[in-house]
């Protein structure tokens, strides 16, 4: 039977209270990205209003050199003040590699990378963005002030939790926090049509059961999954294809975050980090689905614990 193993997965509540609340982190993303792009366009297009010399082109294409970006010319300076002028925490890391500081001049979301963590280099856009980099660019750019930082950053708590969990499990206590906190800062963006849509599917997906609707299951299937609770207390039928993409989408998500950790972390948070890839990827190879499906970046994990 198809999704036979991910059935089973499912039959554990808080592997299904994860993925759950994974799944509204992209759907909060896919509410939040029009706005985001639309504030900060207008926000680029006011800066260069303000300071027409943020129109000069950069000298001599400036790269930055790790998160740092060293002797810039003297266009790309003016912008990297503009920049840190406008962010919240003064004493933060801006994480400078995220942009191509000569684009600055014309292309808003190169700014909007460096209130973001690190690993957005490839990032074109905000739909490219997951919910965490929008978050973080929310809180740390000033030109978000009409939002209440305080339940922007109890998001992205919850959401490094989540990502974070070496379980992979999280339990009904812990959602019913995460319902209120997503609530909170829903209200926030309550006029935007897209977060207004976002947060109908959220609260669907965070107050309705899962009924897996299984294509194809016969006797010997039926036989197999015997005990297994698809049957009871069903709500919501949703379809194991589905769900099946949800969890890939979370896991690479996940896997992502710690595959492009800082090489200049401390010890103790390259430890942790590596616990972590070692717990996640005892998990997705003890689901052959899931390690078939993943078996590239299993390699990647493999070869990076080796060097440990």
């Amino acid at each position: 039977m198809e999704h036979e193993e991910l059935v089973v997965r499912l039959n554990d509540n808080g592997y299904t209270n994860w993925l759950k609340a994974g799944r509204c982190l992209l759907l909060l993303k896919e509410g939040l990205h029009p706005y985001i792009d639309h504030q900060m366009r207008a926000f680029h297009g006011d800066l260069i209003n303000q300071n027409p010399l943020l129109r000069k082109l950069c000298q001599v294409s400036c790269r930055p050199k790790g998160n740092k970006l060293s002797y810039p010319c003297e266009a790309c300076s003016l912008w990297q003040r503009v920049i840190l002028k406008h962010h919240r925490q003064s004493d933060a890391t801006v994480n400078w590699d995220n942009c191509f500081p000569p684009s600055w001049r014309v292309n808003h979301w190169e700014v909007a990378k460096a209130y973001m963590p690190r690993g957005q280099v490839k990032v074109k856009g905000a739909d490219q963005c997951d919910a965490s980099a929008l978050l973080n660019l929310i809180n740390h750019c000033d030109n978000f002030f009409v939002v209440n930082q305080k339940f922007v950053r109890e998001v992205i708590r919850c959401r490094n939790e989540l990502m974070h969990s070496c379980e992979l499990r999280v339990t009904d206590a812990w959602m019913k926090h995460y319902r209120m906190i997503l609530e909170n800062l829903m209200k926030q963006f309550s006029h935007i049509p897209e977060m207004a849509m976002a947060a109908q599917q959220i609260n669907k997906m965070l107050t309705v059961k899962w009924s897996i609707c299984i294509s194809g299951l016969d006797h010997t299937d039926a036989a197999r999954l015997e005990g297994l609770q698809t049957d009871s207390v069903m709500h919501w039928e949703v379809g194991t294809d589905s769900i099946s993409q949800w969890e890939a989408e979370l896991l690479r998500e996940s896997l992502q975050d710690l595959l492009s950790s800082d090489d200049d972390d401390t010890e103790a948070v390259v430890r942790r980090r590596n616990t972590q890839l070692m717990s996640l990827g005892g998990f997705l190879q003890a689901n052959r689905d899931l390690g078939e499906q993943f078996s590239t970046e299993l390699q990647a994990i493999n070869s990076l614990l080796v060097k440990v």
